[in-house]
């Protein structure tokens, strides 16, 4: 087999805030996002991925686990939100008060130098 007839990708999970793993992959060319995520093992080392459809992306763009594989893709396994992100919004607006966020905010005066 030619070197060139291999690709090389990563695939990336973060199982949860700030733990990322992140596996590099030599694959033969025209395999698919599902062969990586195979190969990555991912699925053996955290069953929950196994159980729920997988969501995955390449450089931040859905795709599915058919999709043929590029040289040096980054290929992202999406874990389901917790929160929907429009309510979590609603709510620290809600804690912080209307006059200390966005547009409400109080603008501090300038201190002058003392002479």
């Amino acid at each position: 087999m030619a070197s060139d007839s291999r690709i090389e990708v990563n695939v990336v999970y973060s199982p949860r805030a700030r733990e990322v793993r992140e596996i590099s992959l030599h694959l033969p060319a025209g395999s698919t996002a599902g062969h990586a995520l195979q190969a990555s093992g991912l699925l053996r080392l955290f069953p929950t991925l196994d159980q729920a459809p997988v969501l995955l992306g390449i450089w931040g763009r859905r795709v599915d686990l058919g999709q043929t594989l590029l040289a040096n893709d980054r290929i992202e396994i999406y874990r389901p939100l917790s929160v929907d992100p429009k309510e979590a919004r609603r709510k620290r607006f809600v804690g912080q008060g209307a006059r200390t966020a966005g547009l409400f905010v109080k603008k501090r005066a300038l201190i002058k130098a003392r002479d």
